[in-house]
């Protein structure tokens, strides 16, 4: 039975969610301060986004772990401002400010480190409500749950990349490995992906407008998977 759109957009939603894991939450504070995760800065930060073309719902925060909700952090780097640093260990992304300072955001990060970008890349290609489609090696891996899904999915609600994508480049080659959302907002902070970096909706949308083309990324090392 062939598949229609729909249900290929469902089908791939829970193919790139990975493991979810049943760990407790850290309780959110309720001190009002701007790292508050339960505050009103971050309740209004990661409320629903009503002016795309497709919903952006607004995001449970009581199902992310305080530290991987955006905010700006001391960050000393000998990267220029405007660089992003990704470090996969700590599931942070950050991008360089001035007067040693970096915005922070939470990841979601490649769940076998085999299949992991690292090393430095530049930006070459945004996208808003992306395309997507997935890799030759994917399929390979896992024939059946990928090859009905070869021709790709359109941009749109369900879509695993979310409202937005930045591309990596090095030497000027697609590395095939993007920053982009996710419709399983509370995976950020796991190793759950097949390898590229996932953000909550509201921080991608938050990036892209940041970040311009010809941006210098750098993704360091990581380690071992989650045994979760």
């Amino acid at each position: 039975m062939q598949m229609n759109r729909r249900s290929l957009i469902i089908a791939a939603a829970a193919m790139l969610g990975g493991c979810v894991s049943g760990r407790s939450v850290t309780p959110l504070s309720s001190d009002g301060g701007a790292g508050a995760a339960g505050s009103a800065y971050h309740l209004s930060m990661y409320e629903a986004v009503e002016t795309e073309p497709f919903d952006v719902p607004a995001i449970d925060l009581s199902r992310i772990e305080p530290q991987f909700l955006r905010q700006e952090v001391e960050y000393r780097t000998s990267e220029p401002v405007g660089t992003i640093v990704v470090d996969p260990a700590r599931r942070f992304l950050y991008l360089v400010q001035e007067d040693g300072r970096a915005l922070r955001y939470g990841v979601g990060v490649g769940k076998v480190e085999a299949f992991n970008f690292s090393g430095e890349g530049t930006i070459r290609r945004k996208a808003r409500w992306p395309h997507w489609t997935p890799t030759v090696d994917m399929i390979a891996r896992e024939p059946q749950r990928y090859g009905p899904l070869r021709a790709g999915l359109p941009g749109g609600n369900g879509n695993p990349l979310g409202p937005r994508a930045l591309y990596i480049y090095r030497d000027g080659e697609d590395t095939l490995y993007r920053l982009h959302g996710t419709v399983e907002p509370w995976t950020i902070g796991r190793k759950v992906s097949s390898g590229c970096i996932r953000l909550l909706n509201q921080d991608i949308i938050d990036l892209y407008r940041r970040v311009p083309i010809g941006s210098r990324i750098v993704v360091l090392a990581g380690e071992g998977s989650d045994s979760a």
